[in-house]
């Protein structure tokens, strides 16, 4: 239930944010007025908003996929456009399927996957503490979440199972990180933002390991930028990955699938050229 609020006092809520430099500024607001309790609580989140605190580390929460998903302050808030990486991983898993959910930061994807396939052996790992507290919150009894560098601090007997490997590693060039709004560079976690020199540091090793812990058909998936696909899918197919592209113009996402040959020595070197598939959603 909205905290009741007269109209002039919504409108002083709206200019403050709008001043603030929040371009939807009458969104938040209401999004705001939704989630206090009080008259008080409501001054309090409208301060740390307009502070520069990003919308969802004041509300405690992002919407994802049709989810709540819980964030905690220096947790990296899960982006629309990673709605796509959900969904093309979604579509590529089945009942009884081993998903491995690397670089987690607050469990979004793992926890979509979760709620909307059957059966599914769900495992999720972040360096980040904070981000695992938030991502055993946010995926609960239906998955592990474990804290660790990667592979690092997975199941042994997974290695070889895995059909669905997802991976949203941090992609921004460490050069770029100044350019981002304040809301990321300020607030959220720099682990979850820098890529290294080129974007790619994290990409690469997790598509080295990937074919040790990929089952023979399995697929690694990672969100990237449309300038860097091309690079990332020519990472994936030097580890013996079979890659392609696809991308959402509607969420300006890009991902890249990279598929473990059935037949094959993991790791070997695929020199196929990826294929590009533009989807509308």
């Amino acid at each position: 239930m909205s905290l009741p609020l007269s109209p002039r006092a919504l409108s002083a809520v709206v200019s403050r944010l709008r001043a603030a430099g929040c371009v939807f500024a009458e969104d938040e607001a209401d999004a705001l007025v939704t989630a206090a309790r009080t008259s008080a609580d409501l001054a309090a989140m409208v301060d740390r908003r307009v502070a520069g605190l990003p919308l969802e580390h004041v509300l405690g929460w992002a919407e994802f996929c049709g989810l709540r998903i819980s964030v905690d302050p220096r947790v990296f808030v899960p982006r629309p456009r990673t709605e796509f990486l959900a969904s093309q991983a979604g579509a590529l898993a089945g009942p009884g399927t081993v998903v491995v959910d690397l670089c987690c930061g607050s469990g979004a994807v793992g926890a979509v996957l979760a709620a909307t396939l059957d059966r599914i052996e769900l495992h999720a790992v972040d360096i980040d503490p904070a981000a695992v507290g938030s991502a055993r919150r946010n995926i609960g009894s239906r998955g592990q979440v474990h804290q660790g560098d990667l592979y690092e601090p997975l199941p042994l007997r997974l290695r070889g199972r895995v059909n669905v490997l997802v991976a949203n590693a941090p992609y921004v060039p460490s050069e770029e990180i100044g350019l981002l709004p304040p809301e990321a560079r300020i607030h959220e976690p720099r682990v979850a933002l820098d890529g290294g020199a080129d974007g790619l540091d994290v990409q690469r090793r997790v598509a080295e390991a990937a074919p040790r812990w990929l089952a023979p058909g399995g697929h690694l998936l990672v969100e990237t930028s449309e300038r860097q696909a091309r690079r990332t899918a020519g990472i994936f197919a030097r580890c013996g990955l079979v890659p392609r592209i696809t991308s959402s113009e509607e969420l300006d996402a890009t991902v890249v699938i990279g598929t473990r040959p059935r037949l094959g020595i993991p790791g070997g070197v695929n020199t196929a050229e990826p294929s590009v598939v533009l989807v509308s959603g």
